[in-house]
């Protein structure tokens, strides 16, 4: 079995990498299947999504490399002749895939179980937030098959720890678990053993409780703000939080407030 399943839990949305048997590595049919789940989400947005691994024993363990898919053609075809176009393609295909999922404008959790390997490990860095498993294994392990982070997770996981603890990781292949994963700030919770998915959801359910437009400015300045100079990020969120007032939302969670009750806010059209 290779698939990717959209499913929704209400506001939260969950997609699934189901090929157990590969530990849930993505071969050309996954991509495909990925795709297609993203065009569900896309077309009716969650307030926050959740991508997982299905089965115990992983998360995601990165790009096939096996012979059995296509996709390693054109690797080969590159390796062979020396021609840098076949493997170009290949990759300017999956990192848009990848750079979709993390364009979308909502919340996305990576919930990790087992082992985070390669680009799944990328994947997981291109998420906004990060619950693990006890038993996680994380692991930037393609310089160990004379390859690169190429998923975009070398620049993620650089912002995302800073570049000296990233060439760490990247550079050594090294094997990183739960514990040190949270002190390095690589996941943001630790989940009880076997509850990753499901602290996941609870944690997109608690952002899903907010304000939507509110959850989705603040994201954008958030993700954008890395790039910028320190007075264009202040700017932007001046400018982000201006159109996010104007737009009326914070109505409803202040007349909330002042009635002491649960905000609830309407979906975004």
């Amino acid at each position: 079995m290779a698939t990717v399943t959209a499913a929704r839990r209400g506001k939260v949305a969950v997609i699934t990498l189901d090929r157990p048997a590969r530990h849930n590595a993505m071969n050309a049919e996954m991509w495909a299947a990925l795709d297609a789940a993203l065009d569900v989400i896309e077309a009716d947005l969650p307030r926050a999504l959740v991508v997982t691994g299905a089965g115990e024993k992983a998360f995601c363990a990165g790009f096939d490399v096996r012979p059995d898919n296509p996709m390693v053609a054109d690797l080969l075809t590159s390796v062979q002749t020396g021609e840098e176009g076949p493997v170009a393609a290949l990759l300017h295909r999956i990192r848009g895939t990848v750079d979709r999922l993390a364009a979308l404008p909502v919340p996305v959790i990576a919930a990790l179980g087992g082992l985070t390997y390669g680009g799944g490990a990328e994947l997981a860095c291109r998420c906004d937030l990060r619950v693990a498993d006890p038993a996680v294994e994380i692991r930037f392990s393609e310089v160990r098959l004379g390859l690169m982070p190429d998923w975009g997770g070398g620049p993620a996981l650089a912002r995302l720890l800073g570049p000296s603890r990233a060439a760490d990781l990247i550079l050594t292949a090294r094997r990183v678990h739960a514990e040190e994963a949270l002190s390095l700030g690589l996941v943001n919770r630790v989940s009880a053993p076997g509850a990753a998915l499901e602290e996941a959801v609870a944690l997109g359910e608690q952002i899903a409780a907010n304000g939507p437009r509110a959850v989705r400015a603040a994201l954008t300045v958030l993700r954008q703000s890395p790039d910028l100079p320190m007075a264009d990020a202040l700017a932007l969120e001046l400018r982000v939080a201006t159109m996010l007032i104007a737009g009326g939302e914070c109505m409803h969670g202040i007349s909330a407030f002042m009635a002491r009750a649960e905000p609830e806010f309407p979906d975004i059209g």
